[in-house]
């Protein structure tokens, strides 16, 4: 066994988190359901998500056969939705083809909707004990600055590097426990900023301790400033306490949530307002403008609200629902998946 993860096995039997609630059973499912929420979101905001995704589908056959917004539902608040759906396909597609299991097998596990080679592994790693490294956020930070390792870890040639070694410090035993200390590691101690290199296991063979180049490494990804979007969303309220909702379409961000209607302009917003209600659009009312910021752009959002307006007949049809509208009682939107500002604006009225 390396000295490097030696090392993290004796500070995570120390000081590592032995608690978390997929590792009581780690069974490939809970397991799975964990490293895909984990993906960019921390520890302490997925436990009470995890937590209410388990108790209500609790085995993978439940969650492939769970309503799509069901699903989107159960994850509304975590952001980066493409996982929800994604984890959702994977379990049809285990059922379909797997016998409705996750694959034991690497490359058919790699394979599947959301997980790639580094989720393969913490699957493989955590619930069957087998011997694949991880390459996730924390790890790549931690290698970077243990190794001495310049450039932006996601560049093809960095993170070429990073996986042999990542593979080279794998030990030999006790590889569920390996891979979550190389992760709580890079959580607790090698964090991003502030870094506890006093208290650090690995400091003695850092290079990154040893320069002065803590706080450089790893190097950020180059950048360039974030472009920004602006939109109209439209708060309808009806004077049974619903609001007019309607399906994101296909691509692009929010995709098949739930949200406020958009609109690009002044125009495109009286138009909509006026084919589906009966509310004066002059007598809309601002709300408190705010902000969204996405890996790729800002939104700038101006809410319009009315209240007391009346559905027009194609949307109050069976019963006031489609397949792209539907009034929604603002005490059931913990039915649907939305996005967590609409969310947010909505909570902000009731």
């Amino acid at each position: 066994m390396s000295g490097f993860a030696q090392r993290l096995l004796d500070w995570f039997d120390r000081d590592g988190r032995h608690d978390l609630p997929w590792q009581h059973p780690r069974t490939p499912y809970r397991v799975w359901v964990a490293e895909i929420m984990l993906q960019q979101t921390q520890v302490q905001t997925v436990i009470p998500y995890y937590t209410r995704f388990l108790d209500a589908l609790p085995d993978l056959p439940a969650l492939a056969a769970a309503e799509p917004d069901r699903v989107l539902a159960l994850w509304s608040g975590l952001g980066y939705y493409a996982r929800a759906r994604h984890l959702h396909r994977t379990a049809q597609i285990c059922v379909e083809r797997h016998g409705g299991e996750l694959p034991r097998d690497f490359e058919a596990l790699a394979a599947l909707p959301g997980i790639g080679r580094s989720t393969a592994g913490a699957i493989l790693a955590q619930a069957h004990g087998d011997r694949f490294a991880i390459l996730d956020g924390n790890v790549k930070r931690t290698l970077c600055r243990y190794h001495g390792i310049g450039g932006w870890p996601g560049s093809p040639k960095v993170e070429k590097q990073l996986w042999q070694l990542a593979e080279a410090h794998l030990p030999e035993a006790r590889l569920a426990d390996y891979t979550q200390a190389v992760m709580d590691f890079g959580a607790t101690l090698c964090t991003r900023s502030k870094p506890a290199c006093v208290l650090c296991p690995l400091q003695e063979d850092c290079l990154a301790l040893r320069e002065g180049r803590v706080e450089q490494l790893p190097e950020p990804k180059p950048g360039k400033p974030l472009p920004e979007r602006r939109t109209i969303m439209l708060v309808l309220r009806d004077g049974e306490g619903r609001v007019l909702l309607q399906r994101r379409p296909p691509g692009g961000v929010w995709q098949g949530l739930w949200s406020l209607p958009e609109a690009t302009g002044h125009d495109e917003a009286r138009a909509f307002v006026g084919r589906h209600s009966d509310a004066d659009f002059d007598a809309g009312q601002p709300l408190p403008l705010f902000e969204h910021v996405f890996s790729h752009y800002r939104l700038h959002i101006e809410p319009l609200g009315w209240h007391g307006a009346r559905a027009r007949t194609a949307v109050a049809d069976a019963p006031g629902d489609n397949a792209e509208l539907r009034w929604q009682p603002l005490d059931r939107l913990d039915e649907l998946g939305l996005p967590a500002p609409v969310r947010k604006l909505l909570g902000s009225l009731t």
